[in-house]
């Protein structure tokens, strides 16, 4: 069921027929198969770096229903540094604070940034489709611009064939079939991804049986715009959990759990669902059904992301339960992850095998993800009467004692992930704070004119704190962006102290074009930071 919130301008990129379908496959640098979230973020972040993009999606605009709601604040930052993440804000409802409720009774709330000092909040709610949007508007605003990104709706791919320097790609329309060559294909093509299938690959890990019913009603609520969950909420038929959020649009996210062996069609019932929700907000509700589906926890992943000139991103790699926010903002860290590597390889400033590191850190953030959504999914739905006993008594104990209250998992929610010990990070001679430790995304902090991590727009940067930084422009051909920054002077909360120096009196970070630190030290001459870079672009010689 679809109202019309959802009717967002489908045809932002409607089927035209090119000349090139009546011609030799062409060949491009990069196709995209899917033009969804995580599929339009990787085309804007390549095509910003000036590299040839061409998206393949077999619609014309963004997608129905709200599907993703929760965006998080890393996912802003990359959004930022793509230019989409200001209007997201605007457009999204803003929440910081959560609450947990077991029965009737609140058992404890939690602020998911009591910190100052931020550009974006923790979270916004914001429907699936305007994130879509606004990021199809920045790749038009980046078109004309000059960015080289090209996007066809409805060219469905249904056949590839790899070679060792490329892949072809068999792309039926409503004008007929025709082929297209790509020296590098990135599917994002969602969680049943064709590309996936066609090349006979796995996705392997659990899906649990317990259903989960979404529906997204229309009212006027004075309602606070948090999260609210509750374990055995006391409404009629509301099964063993239920989720309360607040979206644009006066429209609100209601999930519930159904449980096991369901008739989905009779829960689909427009009457029945109106039975939930009315026990829920009260017989008296005034509201409208804009949307609603029925879905199964599923954390499952591919064993690697790149298998030759083909990289899998977002629910073609991996998938996880809804809970916790971790599907589309771990999507959109792999191409923040991915387009920079890319970008090097295809101008030859690194070797493939940066590619691999691609796979390695994703598989990382993924593992992560997956292991947060099953701890989640089995704390939200005990298999025996003896954990079900455990997870009440850890809420009991929740309600008056803070040690407990790290236990109870209603979905832990979306944070950056962090590559400690990985293969391109370089040293870490800093003895500061662990939040901006190698490997970590930068944190980011108010400066004297605007924010830290606008000033690290996607390129590898060198940031002095109280020091001079070192004379070095460039690496193998790699510009290096010089940041220098004065406590004294740059820092008039504190913050970039608290968070960048700790204890030291002074500090030098090298900075990856997706923000993660590199490597840092207390200083560094041309010699540290070039063996640094060469580390985090994966040469080693």
């Amino acid at each position: 069921m679809v109202g019309a919130t959802y009717q967002l301008a489908f045809e932002l990129y409607p089927y035209a027929k090119v000349a090139s379908q009546d011609l030799p496959p062409h060949r491009h640098p990069v196709v995209v198969v899917g033009g969804g979230p995580i599929g339009m973020a990787t085309a804007l972040d390549l095509g910003l770096k000036g590299t040839p993009v061409l998206v393949l999606d077999d619609h014309d605009g963004v997608g129905l229903g709200s599907r993703a709601i929760c965006f998080a604040k890393r996912t802003l930052e990359i959004a930022d540094r793509l230019g989409a993440g200001q209007a997201m804000v605007d457009k999204g409802v803003i929440w910081n604070v959560g609450k947990v409720f077991h029965g009737p009774d609140k058992v404890f709330e939690f602020n998911l940034l009591p910190e100052e000092g931020h550009k974006n909040p923790a979270f916004i709610n914001l429907q699936q489709p305007y994130f879509e949007k606004f990021l199809v508007d920045a790749v038009r605003r980046a078109q004309a611009n000059g960015a080289p990104i090209e996007i066809r709706g409805r060219n469905v791919v249904t056949g590839l064939t790899r070679h060792d320097d490329h892949v072809c790609l068999d792309v039926d329309t409503p004008d007929g079939p025709y082929q297209v060559e790509a020296d590098w294909l990135i599917a994002c093509d969602g969680a049943r991804s064709p590309v996936r299938e066609m090349m006979g690959l796995s996705f392997d890990g659990r899906v649990f049986e317990d259903n989960f019913l979404i529906a997204d009603v229309r009212m006027t609520a004075d309602f606070p715009t948090e999260r609210w969950f509750w374990f055995e909420p006391p409404f009629k038929n509301s099964g063993q959990s239920a989720l309360l959020h607040k979206q644009p649009d006066d429209i609100w996210r209601i999930d519930f759990q159904l449980g096991w062996d369901i008739d989905r069609e009779a829960e689909l019932d427009p009457v029945k669902i109106r039975e939930r929700v009315d026990a829920m907000l009260g017989d008296d509700a005034e509201y409208e059904l804009e949307w609603t589906s029925i879905y199964t926890f599923q954390c499952r992943r591919m064993k690697e992301f790149r298998h030759g000139r083909v990289l899998f991103a977002g629910d073609a790699a991996h998938q996880v339960s809804p809970f916790g926010a971790r599907g589309a903002n771990s999507g959109i860290q792999d191409v923040d992850n991915l387009a920079w590597k890319l970008d090097l390889v295809i101008k030859g400033l690194a070797h493939d095998t940066l590619l691999d590191t691609y796979s390695e850190e994703r598989v990382h953030g993924a593992d992560e993800n997956i292991l947060n959504s099953t701890r989640a999914t089995d704390f939200l739905t005990p298999k025996s009467e003896i954990s079900k006993i455990f997870r009440n008594a850890v809420l009991d104990l929740a309600r008056h004692h803070d040690f407990a209250r790290p236990l109870v998992n209603s979905g832990r929610l979306s944070v950056p992930c962090a590559y400690d010990g990985l293969s391109l990070n370089g040293a870490d001679g800093l003895d500061g704070p662990s939040c901006t430790r190698v490997g970590a995304p930068c944190v980011d902090a108010p400066l004297s004119d605007g924010f830290l991590l606008d000033q690290l727009p996607g390129h590898f940067t060198l940031l002095a704190i109280n020091t001079q930084l070192p004379e070095l422009t460039e690496v193998d051909g790699i510009e290096l962006q010089k940041l220098r920054l004065d406590t004294s002077a740059d820092d008039p909360t504190g913050a970039l102290k608290e968070r960048y120096l700790g204890t030291a009196e002074c500090a030098i970070y090298l900075i990856r074009p997706d923000q993660h630190v590199a490597a840092r030290w207390t200083r560094a001459n041309a010699s540290d930071v070039r063996s640094a870079l060469r580390t985090a672009v994966a040469k080693r010689s």
